[in-house]
């Protein structure tokens, strides 16, 4: 991948950005791909999954983010809440419930953790689907409804999904519906081997660096930020190149089910984010490589386990050298 640029001020969004990942790596070692989709999920505007084993950092991953943001008030932290999916949990374990309030001898709401800025759902795909709905609404639309009561959420409401491996006893595939609301799926996966024993040596130190992490971040520069993703500059020829990856997929006869519009439209909307990651007021050709599994792999629907690996690469890849050919930026 292209090197983060070196013409970078400390006024520019890029500068702010990566600010953000370093402080985020002070905590998180090794894992510089995994934290850069999750800011370019951030900065997109959507949600993203992690799928791994337990103790792998997922977690801790999500409370750094949030603690290097600043909320509405000066050093105050953003909303941060983290909710323990179980095949017990209900809807109103999400959204919050009328209590009766003996002195006004009225019920009022009580709100529950989804009224946040930024939300670890972890281990997601042991709920029941009462539940999942309720966290479709919220991360598609925003809101919640309580009865004939539609309620706003935060500006800035991101959500952090974990699940376990479906192969693991008491887990369920997600429905088609909700994975397609998650703009990126990425594998967290483990360190390599130098990283885990610099890790076991600096536990101490990595659990201090989360105590005594910086705000770099506001509130409303987060906001800021995403409006900067959406002015990130597309060339026509990588707009095409989602168009015919999106539509690739659906003709692939390895692929039951393909890409949605909807999918092509977080496509770009991680591509202009991810430019800003990575230094760049612009969109490269090497962008639509370095994020297109992530964006899309959650979305399809394979006819057999043997085209699952081979399918996505083939169309990603008849794309990229496309575009190589072209030398857009030459």
């Amino acid at each position: 991948m292209e090197p983060i640029s070196e013409q970078v001020t400390n006024n520019t969004p890029t500068h702010k950005v990566q600010e953000l990942i370093s402080q985020i790596e002070k905590v998180i070692r090794g894992k510089q791909y995994q934290v850069e989709m999750v800011v370019t999920c951030l900065l997109a505007g959507g949600h993203i999954l992690m799928e791994d084993n337990p103790g792998t950092g997922k977690t801790v991953l999500a409370r750094t983010l949030a603690q290097c943001i600043s909320g509405e008030k000066d050093n105050d932290h953003v909303i941060f809440k983290r909710i323990q999916f179980t095949p017990d949990l209900l809807p109103m374990d999400l959204i919050g419930t009328h209590i009766f309030d003996d002195r006004n001898k009225e019920f009022v709401f009580k709100k529950g953790p989804l009224f946040c800025n930024v939300l670890l759902a972890d281990e997601i795909n042991r709920a029941s689907p009462k539940v999942q709905s309720a966290l479709l609404e919220s991360m598609a639309e925003h809101q919640i409804t309580v009865g004939d009561t539609t309620i706003k959420l935060e500006r800035l409401f991101f959500t952090i999904a974990t699940q376990n491996p479906i192969e693991m006893e008491g887990t369920y595939p997600l429905p088609a519906a909700q994975l397609d609301r998650f703009f990126m799926k990425i594998t967290f996966g483990y360190v390599d081997e130098d990283v885990e024993l610099n890790i076991y040596r600096e536990y101490v130190d990595i659990a201090h660096n989360l105590e005594s992490l910086q705000q770099v971040l506001s509130f409303h520069d987060i906001l800021n930020l995403q409006q900067e993703a959406e002015n990130v500059f597309v060339h026509e020829e990588i707009l095409k190149a989602v168009n015919n990856i999106v539509r690739g997929t659906r003709a692939h006869q390895d692929i039951s089910l393909g890409a949605s519009t909807r999918s092509g439209i977080a496509f770009i909307k991680c591509l202009r984010a991810y430019a800003l990651v990575r230094g760049r007021s612009f969109v490269i050709e090497d962008d639509v490589k370095d994020i297109a599994r992530a964006v899309l792999e959650h979305r399809l629907i394979y006819r057999n386990k043997e085209g699952k690996q081979k399918a996505l690469d083939s169309i990603i890849n008849k794309e990229a050298e496309r575009l190589a050919k072209l030398k857009l930026y030459a």
